[in-house]
């Protein structure tokens, strides 16, 4: 099906040391490309050997020139720079060398660091404060969904029911926590004498975990971020919503800080990563039970009212690209906000900031823009989240207890005469 390459050797070369054989069953998920590739190749051969010799050793080039001297670096910059202008994307960001090599030690070495950084930052007692907040947010997603205008009966009872059977798991996979396996990790690295040298053996030795993982049970959720990252996430295949330690640290989170801040922070995060479960109702034909005319508006509502705002440079926003995750922006504020009011009002002795003159639920929204708030270097335009500025004005402008709070005139940017109803 697709001759040109000796399909055999380049598999066995890659998953070393899986044992592979002509007999074997591959599942191939795209086999127009391979046919395709493999016609182009055979034709380069024949014609222009020349072409697939450079695209070969510029591949090369490219794996190794993170792991060499500055001046490869910077050739490899500007070359990524001048693709990226003739596609007219912006371009990247230089990050400093140490920051590389930080992120490759975090790449290798990746479960013993887990397991030292979470007995470092990520006690019983930040454990339990953060499983405390997720049943709060929970309840009252619950809350929302049983109100919700334009969802069908149907449609609640199978909403509830998918929050009933969500997995939650807090700071590092279970794996990451056996230090024991350290010395089965990297029995087979050989640092030194050169970065270099160094590198390779660690490439080699993490490829060789990676296919040695292929012929072991496969886990019911293999973690997609750091334990250290900031970055919760939700797995539709697992089901499962992920809180990596380094998202429940200061300044989003601490066990000591005024609940404020929690809820507002790592609160309203929890909640809209809840809301990704729900992401297919939203969609077209998600939901055909659904008040869909309902539904509608309130989600064109949302695309007009991001349009509406004002973009910093630098920025580009396609309001139907990102619809879905400012939906569960202004959803994330809302149920945080209503958990947190719900907790103060059940239980006093509420924590101030000192020298800060912002009443609790100032301080709850000031929180929830913080954490959304940084400098815009460059934009994916792949994204499919809002820049910043509109990850704050839009949850915020949508809330009237902001506005309430914060003492908004009647009309403003962040206090419409209008507000849009879809949670």
């Amino acid at each position: 099906m697709a001759p040109a390459i000796d399909w055999l050797s380049c598999l066995q070369a890659i998953f070393t040391p899986m044992s592979l054989s002509p007999s074997q069953t591959l599942q191939v998920h795209d086999l127009d490309y391979l046919r395709n590739m493999s016609q182009l190749v055979e034709e380069g051969l024949l014609n222009h050997s020349e072409i697939i010799q450079s695209y070969m050793i510029l591949g090369l080039v490219d794996t190794l020139s993170p792991a060499l001297a500055t001046k490869f670096q910077e050739a490899r910059r500007e070359l990524t720079q001048k693709l990226r202008k003739l596609k007219e994307r912006p371009p990247l960001p230089a990050y400093p060398r140490w920051m590389k090599c930080v992120e490759q030690t975090g790449s290798f070495f990746e479960p013993t660091l887990a397991a030292l950084f979470v007995h470092e930052a990520f006690g019983p007692s930040i454990r339990s404060a953060a499983m405390e907040l997720f049943a709060e947010i929970k309840d009252a997603v619950i809350v929302r969904l049983k109100k919700l205008s334009w969802i069908s009966e149907e449609t609640r009872k199978e909403a509830l029911n998918k929050l009933t059977q969500l997995q939650v798991e807090m700071g590092a996979p279970k794996r990451a926590l056996k230090t024991e396996m350290a010395k089965q990790e990297y029995s087979d690295i050989q640092l030194g004498p050169s970065f270099l040298q160094s590198f390779l053996s660690c490439v080699r030795s993490l490829q060789g975990r990676k296919v040695r993982s292929f012929l072991q049970p496969f886990p019911y959720h293999r973690w997609q971020k750091s334990p250290w990252s900031v970055s919760a996430y939700y797995s539709v295949p697992d089901h499962v919503v992920v809180f990596p330690a380094g998202l429940l640290q200061p300044p989003f989170f601490h066990p000591g800080y005024p609940r404020a801040v929690n809820f507002g922070a790592v609160g309203s995060i929890m909640a809209h990563k809840l809301l990704h479960i729900f992401f297919q109702f939203l969609l077209p034909g998600g939901c055909p039970a659904c008040d869909t005319r309902a539904l509608q508006e309130a989600l064109l509502c949302l695309e007009h009212r991001y349009a509406a705002f004002p973009l910093p440079s630098m920025s580009s926003f396609n309001g139907s690209h990102t619809l879905l995750e400012n939906a569960a922006d202004i959803g994330g504020v809302a149920i945080a906000f209503q958990a947190y009011r719900k907790r103060i009002t059940e239980r006093t002795g509420e924590l101030t900031l000192p020298n800060q003159e912002l009443s609790p639920y100032q301080l709850f929204f000031r929180s929830y823009a913080q954490v959304m708030c940084r400098e815009l270097i460059s934009q994916d335009p792949q994204d499919t989240h809002s820049p910043p500025r509109l990850r704050v004005h839009g949850p915020l402008s949508n809330s009237p207890d902001f506005a309430k709070h914060f003492l908004c005139p009647s009309g403003s940017l962040l206090n419409p005469s209008t507000r849009c109803k879809l949670w």
